[in-house]
């Protein structure tokens, strides 16, 4: 009786050391399957979205959307898309807030400081910043991209980008210019400056709203960074 039951005792226990091994193996391979999924970044980006807070920028001549929320759109889109091929991307605001000192006696000149502050210390390899544009003629439309004078990288990333952006949207300039702004002036990696429409434009602001053409310029963007970093 007493050798019986020892039996069983030690066939419980290997049973018992076998569930435990099974489990570890189905713990390992899953974790090793999870490990998997995590994108491995071969480059990263940082995205500055312009205006917020107090400062919304251009306003919708039929909508009344303002500039820096659909900055923030766009910049999001970006981001997420840039995520799918590889590319971290770190956003200067991630909502509707604006990046100054509410204490500060200059508030622009305290939000530029944040910016140039959340841009070179990103580590990131390059920078876009992400703007809407308006004129008093409701007739002019078009994107458009700036870099720095005399920055060579950003001329080439300039280029780059806009050449992606004319292959898909017929309207846009097919040139680049260079922009007298601070966040791509102070700069520490090659940095451009986009100005994806016109929102005094009827025609273009009501594309600029469209979920699809959000989607299809922000593509045309990733294309462009893609392109660059391929030279």
């Amino acid at each position: 009786m007493k050798l019986k039951f020892l039996t069983i005792k030690k066939k419980t226990i290997i049973a018992i050391f076998l569930c435990f091994l099974c489990v570890g193996v189905f713990c390992g391979a899953f974790y090793s399957v999870k490990a998997a999924a995590i994108p491995k970044y071969k480059h990263s980006i940082v995205i500055d979205v312009g205006h917020g807070g107090r400062d919304g920028g251009a306003i919708g001549v039929s909508t009344g959307v303002t500039e820096s929320e659909l900055n923030l759109t766009y910049a999001k889109k970006l981001a997420e898309l840039a995520g799918d091929f590889g590319i971290k991307a770190t956003l200067t605001r991630n909502d509707m807030k604006g990046l100054y000192d509410e204490n500060a006696s200059n508030k622009k000149k305290s939000e530029m400081e944040r910016r140039k502050q959340i841009i070179n210390g990103s580590g990131a390899d390059l920078m876009v910043s992400i703007h809407m544009n308006s004129f008093p003629l409701p007739s002019c439309e078009g994107a458009a991209v700036f870099y720095a004078k005399g920055s060579e990288s950003g001329f080439d990333l300039a280029k780059s980008v806009q050449l992606n952006i004319c292959k898909s949207f017929s309207s846009a300039r097919d040139y680049v210019s260079v922009g007298d702004y601070y966040v791509i002036n102070t700069a520490k990696m090659p940095a451009i400056l986009i100005e994806c429409g016109f929102l005094s434009s009827p025609k273009e602001e009501k594309l600029l709203v469209s979920e699809k053409y959000c989607e299809k310029f922000c593509y045309s963007i990733l294309a462009g960074i893609i392109s660059y970093f391929e030279m």
